[in-house]
């Protein structure tokens, strides 16, 4: 029998927790990169199959750097009660909302680092990786939350959806500096649609109602493409209003770049763009439903796209901005909703850094699997690329650390991580806030 795509190769879980310090490295670790790297992604216990990459337990790879060194790595599984009762995500009382993977991304907002994954609540986890349980907001989060919110630079808030199978389909929601949840309102749709992300620009809220739909026939992941839902960009003034739709050509997008304001009012937004048969192709692979062994190098076939909306004219300019096979795009959070330069995005075996001023792209090899380059910024930094990217690299059973100079891409220096880390989603560096 076939092992399915999602158990093998990169993406191949690994069978226990472990623990290892003083990590060799080659290179030099700044000094000033003081903090906390944390990965989060799928990963099974053994003898289990998921039926979907997005559906393994939540793991998180974690790496303390401090004064050069790179004092510890360990890993450990995120204990949902998912995980630790095997509780159904829907049982006879309803959505268990705590009954969830949390495997997709790990921030920090406030005092909370919180492990999400789209369908259900976060998890609370320690700077030492172990579980504190789930986080509804002091009872106030009654629906799902996305994976990917975020956090307004100015205003420390943080901003989020959850999205659902039942109507409301979708619910906005704002969390204070502090961490209390402040509002919720509905955004309407039409149907249930998969919104992986969306994005916040200084004075709107952008969201992406495409063609891929919930379908219970799926099985493990129910959703599907279905073209004649078509595909639209919403716009919703933070302060409140109607939601004003701009039709755009359908496909799908897991991950948008920044977006922002420009100087004429419009809204910019950047994204790894799916054509749906792009789309199709791997949704079937990560399902397990195609060999992997006929399965081409590069996992991913999204390009770099623009959307400009004009709620002037009504008008939307769609543009490529790159044909290469480009996923996971980060930049300088200090930035986000407001006018940025730099991209950061992974290829096959590649960081990508674009200049979207100039149009200028720069391009560094890593010989392996390449995870999600988090941008780091520099104590004191001047320059929005003033800083680092911190990206996990795997080839064969070996994984390291990468760090490069975000201004140029060059390697500043490699942490030789005691055992392979599986292909995942999503991470972020934490910098120290008080002493370790």
């Amino acid at each position: 029998m076939t092992t399915p795509y999602y158990l093998s190769g990169t993406l191949a879980p690994v069978p226990d927790e472990t623990d290892a310090h003083d990590l060799p490295v080659t290179g030099a670790l700044p000094p000033e990169l003081a903090g906390r790297y944390f990965r989060n992604g799928p990963n099974p216990r053994p003898g289990e199959n998921p039926g979907h990459w997005f559906a393994g337990h939540g793991m998180i790879h974690g790496i303390r750097l401090n004064e050069g060194r790179a004092e510890w790595y360990r890993n450990r599984w995120i204990r949902t009660k998912k995980f630790t009762d095997n509780a159904p995500f829907l049982g006879d009382q309803g959505l268990d909302l705590a009954a969830v993977t949390a495997n997709t991304h790990v921030i920090r907002h406030g005092e909370r680092i919180l492990a999400l994954v789209e369908n259900g609540l976060p998890y609370e986890v320690t700077p030492e990786l172990a579980t504190v349980g789930p986080c509804d907001f002091g009872g106030r989060l009654t629906t799902a939350m996305t994976a990917h919110p975020k956090q307004d630079p100015v205003t420390g808030e943080l901003h989020f959806f959850g999205y659902g199978f039942f109507p409301p389909f979708v619910t906005y929601h704002r969390v204070s500096a502090g961490g209390e949840l402040v509002e919720s309102r509905e955004i309407e749709v039409a149907e249930s649609t998969m919104m992986h992300d969306f994005a916040v620009t200084e004075h709107y809220l952008i969201w992406l109602d495409l063609p891929v739909v919930f379908d219970l026939e799926r099985g493990a992941m129910p959703y599907a493409w279905r073209e004649s839902y078509g595909a639209r960009i919403g716009v919703t003034p933070r302060a409140g209003g109607p939601t004003r739709w701009f039709e755009i050509d359908p496909c799908y997008v897991f991950h948008v770049g920044n977006a922002w304001e420009d100087a004429e009012g419009r809204i910019v937004l950047n994204a790894a763009r799916y054509a749906g048969q792009s789309f199709g192709t791997l949704w079937d692979r990560i399902s397990g439903a195609q060999d992997p062994a006929g399965q081409a190098a590069t996992m991913f076939d999204s390009v770099l796209h623009r959307w400009t909306l004009d709620p002037a004219t009504g008008k939307v300019v769609d543009e490529s901005l790159d044909d290469r096979p480009v996923e996971f795009p980060t930049f300088n959070d200090g930035l986000l909703g407001r006018t940025s330069r730099y991209l950061y995005m992974v290829s096959d075996q590649a960081v990508v850094k674009y200049d979207q001023r100039s149009g200028a792209c720069l391009t560094h090899p890593t010989g392996g699997h390449t995870g999600e380059a988090v941008f780091a910024p520099a104590p004191g930094a001047e320059g929005e690329d003033d800083g680092w990217l911190l990206s996990v690299v795997t080839s064969g059973d070996a994984s390291r650390l990468l760090v490069l100079d975000a201004s140029d891409l060059s390697e500043v220096a490699s942490v030789r991580l005691p055992r392979r880390v599986p292909a995942g989603f999503h991470g972020s560096w934490f910098e120290d806030q008080t002493a370790p």
